[in-house]
């Protein structure tokens, strides 16, 4: 019941952004600020460094004073941007809720100097207190924590859950609070911060899909022998990073608690130097309202590039045109493209939204499977079973536009095989969707689907 009416709060506040300013139209498929290139690698494109605008000076200024020194930064701006590849990571598959949330756990027990974490959901429920208790525990042994939270995505937890917090010596960063004079000049409410980032001591990073939330307390039917829906949790994908990718991690964390406060950040190692742990190459990117696109770019030029198989997980699946476009081309020229969408969604919106494309997707070749029993959270893709991608982001225009979002990218056939089975045990456990049967689904479900497709991609 708790999670029913604090996921209603989220939906209310959700319609409350659609009335802003700017929510009301959709960009033109356009709309990039650099062309895609069909021979372009499947990945943003390498460009020039930001430049150095007030926003980069005051950033500078703002690091200096707090005393956080990062070591290289225009490299790792590049880095952390999309515009640039690492070699030499570690990088571990963590799937759903105990898997994540207790690697997690048992790095944040292990951390000697700061832990900087990054949610859209912190929930005050049976997990959500785990967690507080855990790093109120760190803070007490001498361990600076960082937390940044959406306002958005904690519209449902009481104030005082993060008062408890701040009075143990955690320094706490909302991320765009509801009321506009805690921002004065910088209140920008259509735009959410959807990253899920965890860093401890510069050297251990976290992220994927997974919220602080007591849905996840609990796996879905992957790797699962129950059968039982009520003893099932969320769907979900994380990765866990060493080695000189989890930089750039850190550095969006803290470019990004800048661009909310001036200060807050006491001065720890947050850059230490980080050696090779692995084989994996990596590509951090981190996107934002305002910015390049960077994610959705490299969808797009990943489905561009993609010559044998596309293989997409997606919670919320509501594409532009010119994605469904890339899509559908991928299929025409033999491409086998498959996605593992939702049949148990917590926005019934979203879903319908996301059911309006089935006939179009199918009719084009492409196999769409739905997910039964637990509640599919995953945002995963891997192409070729060579490049795979690992995030926040879900496939709707409000990720791409209005939120922060973070992805990685790994190429590499040892991880893309790990996707790949991941991908191929969720296919045993979903339904397909046949264009045969779609057709006969009532004209009352067509409706609901139009309805859906115009308001559900703003949510």
């Amino acid at each position: 019941m708790m999670f029913l009416l604090r996921r209603g709060l989220r939906l209310l506040a959700a319609g409350m952004l659609c009335a802003a300013p700017g929510c009301t139209q959709l960009p033109d498929v356009h709309y990039l600020k650099a062309p895609l290139h069909p021979d372009a690698a499947p990945a943003a494109e390498i460009q020039e460094g930001r430049g150095a605008g007030k926003a980069e000076a005051l950033l500078a200024k703002r690091l200096a004073e707090a005393g956080v020194v990062i070591p290289g930064r225009a490299a790792l701006e590049a880095v952390a941007s999309g515009h640039s590849w690492t070699a030499g990571n570690k990088v571990s598959l963590l799937f759903d809720g105990p898997q994540t949330l207790g690697a997690m756990a048992a790095a944040i027990a292990a951390a000697k100097d700061n832990i900087n974490l990054e949610t859209y959901i912190f929930d005050q429920d049976e997990m959500g207190l785990r967690f507080a208790d855990l790093l109120m525990r760190k803070q007490r042994e001498g361990v600076q924590v960082n937390i940044i939270y959406d306002c958005v995505g904690t519209i449902g937890t009481p104030e005082a859950f993060f008062d408890r917090m701040r009075r143990a010596g955690i320094h706490l960063c909302p991320y765009h609070p509801l009321n506009p004079l805690l921002r004065i000049g910088r209140w920008k409410i259509n735009n959410r911060d959807h990253r899920k980032i965890l860093v401890v001591d510069g050297k251990v990073a976290f992220t994927g899909g997974a919220n602080i939330s007591q849905t996840y307390a609990k796996g879905s039917l992957f790797h699962s022998r129950s059968k039982k829906p009520s003893s099932l949790g969320w769907r979900d994908t994380h990765v866990r990073i060493e080695g000189p990718a989890v930089a750039p991690l850190q550095l969006l964390f803290v470019e990004n608690w800048f661009s909310q406060q001036e200060h807050g950040l006491d001065p720890k190692v947050y850059f230490p130097p980080l050696a090779t742990a692995g084989d994996k190459t990596v590509l951090v990117v981190g996107s934002q309202p305002g910015g390049d696109f960077e994610i959705y770019r490299a969808y797009v030029q990943a489905f561009e590039q993609a010559r044998q198989t596309i293989h997409l997980t997606a919670a919320y699946f509501v594409p532009d045109a010119q994605l469904m476009k890339a899509l559908e081309a991928a299929a025409h020229r033999g491409v086998q493209v498959e996605l593992i969408l939702t049949n148990v969604n917590d926005s019934g919106i979203v879903h319908q939204a996301t059911q309006s494309y089935y006939e179009e997707l199918l009719k084009a070749g492409i196999r769409v499977f739905q997910l039964k029993s637990s509640i599919l959270h995953a945002k995963t893709g891997v192409i070729d079973g060579h490049w795979s991608t690992v995030g926040s982001t879900n496939m709707d225009m409000r990720s791409f536009i209005n939120n922060k979002e973070i992805n990685v990218m790994v190429t590499g056939d040892s991880f893309g095989r790990e996707m790949e089975d991941a991908f191929a045990e969720d296919l045993k456990n979903s339904t397909e969707i046949t264009l045969k049967d779609w057709e006969k689904r009532p004209e009352a479900d067509r409706f609901k689907e139009w309805a859906a497709r115009v308001v559900g991609r703003l949510l």
